[in-house]
């Protein structure tokens, strides 16, 4: 053992295992065996400070982590809740990481509550009212909210109930209503449109991505008739009009062309019913199959016709970032 010096500590001139040992630890951002980093944590007895390193190397699960600059919230920033609970198990429960890797990311600044940066350990938040945010995007806390996405299977009416007796939305989701959930879709499409339609009991957030105003790009694959020539895209991007007044696309493509009928990719934010139909019929190319793949950045994928399934934490963050929530 080493030689105590007159405070009790071992002597760290006689000691060289020991320094070699804490430089190593040093560059790897993890603490020495025995040793202490930074003042001792009241909240969980006997453990290390968590890691600013890794909290700014740490992947986050609720959104990658290119986005840290965060606008701040109306309101007066984070508000301590005697009786909350503590803002890393929040971060847990709500699947960004585990407790310890939640604690590193507070550690590096990588949270927020209601706009301000948090850095404070073991901090108590009240989840039912606090806006808790990772590198920018909001993480979603309360379990009664639901983010579905459907694919529409063609000939279905975009309504949750119908008077004539078409099958309708309604018809695929009428378990979830009966059991107690409250679901609206978020837009419409039309009965011979397929594709990605959003189901959710978000009023605000379904307000905000029907309105005009946040410009939510929407994807559309459409199979048309004829060859499409190669100036169209120009056309429709500096747009036509229409008997409701001037459409354009953000961005348009052909992907693909056989037997007369060409498939081309529309990027839009427009909303109007029959939109995407209309503007290809003014150009003298009518839609034969429409199929909606994409509402922002929430894509359909290989999800078949007429099922359900749930957003996960990082699309729904990327949601909320997109039309300011």
């Amino acid at each position: 053992m080493a030689p105590a010096s007159r405070d009790g500590r071992p002597d760290r001139s006689k000691n060289a295992a020991s320094n070699t040992n804490k430089k190593s630890a040093e560059k790897s951002g993890r603490p020495a065996p025995g040793s202490r980093v930074g003042p001792k944590r009241t909240h969980r007895k006997g453990s290390s400070s968590p890691s600013v390193a890794r909290g700014e190397a740490r992947i986050n699960n609720a959104k990658p982590a290119r986005f840290q600059n965060v606008d701040p919230v109306d309101g007066e920033g984070a508000n301590y809740v005697a009786d909350g609970v503590r803002l890393q198990k929040v971060l847990a429960q709500a699947g960004v990481a585990s407790r310890r890797g939640a604690e590193e990311l507070i550690a590096a600044g990588r949270v927020d509550v209601d706009g301000e940066i948090v850095t404070e350990q073991g901090m108590r938040i009240d989840p039912a009212t606090a806006v808790v945010r990772v590198d920018g995007a909001r993480v979603v806390m309360d379990e009664d909210m639901q983010y579905l996405v459907l694919n529409k299977p063609k000939g279905w009416q975009s309504t949750m109930a119908d008077d004539q007796g078409r099958p309708c939305v309604g018809d695929i989701v009428a378990e979830r209503v009966m059991s107690g959930q409250r679901l609206f879709h978020v837009g419409r499409l039309d009965a011979d449109t397929e594709g990605l339609l959003l189901l959710t009991n978000d009023g605000e957030l379904a307000h905000r991505l029907m309105h005009p105003s946040y410009e939510i790009p929407k994807t559309y694959l459409a199979t048309v008739k004829g060859v499409v020539p190669r100036g169209l895209g120009r056309t429709l991007k500096a747009g036509i009009e229409l008997d409701d007044g001037p459409a354009e696309v953000d961005g348009f493509s052909v992907l693909e062309i056989n037997d007369g009928q060409t498939l081309v990719k529309l990027v839009l934010h427009e909303g109007r019913k029959r939109i995407v139909r209309r503007m290809m019929d003014s150009v003298g190319f009518p839609v034969l199959g429409l199929v909606r793949t994409e509402i922002g950045t929430v894509n359909l994928g290989n999800q078949r016709p007429g099922s359900l399934r749930v957003l996960g934490r990082k699309e729904i963050g990327e949601l909320y970032k997109a039309v300011g929530m």
